[in-house]
């Protein structure tokens, strides 16, 4: 069983100071998903890491007739598209040129 993210934020922490997605990518498929963190029905103190135990990706669970977890958690976002000028990278290990 692998270690919590660490630093993980509360929920309602995140939320404050203005990260309202989620970034979950798939192990399996390579699927990138951005997860509305105002439609999770938890807590305010619940720790984002433990939100990860729950996520279930949709091409896999649907290719297997089950639900299917495969994913791990990203980052949080505060918006839910990357843009070239918001001045963040698509994921941690980007390397596309910044013009």
């Amino acid at each position: 069983m692998a270690a919590p993210a660490q630093p993980s934020p509360l929920l309602g922490d995140a939320l404050n100071a203005g990260y309202r997605y989620l970034d979950v990518k798939c192990d399996g498929c390579g699927t990138h998903s951005a997860v509305d963190l105002t439609i999770i029905r938890r807590p305010a103190a619940t720790p984002i890491w433990q939100l990860e135990q729950r996520m279930r990706c949709k091409p896999c669970s649907e290719q297997r007739g089950y639900p299917y977890k495969r994913g791990h958690l990203v980052r949080l976002r505060r918006s839910k598209l990357t843009t070239k000028d918001d001045g963040e990278p698509w994921y941690p290990d980007d390397q596309r040129e910044r013009n």
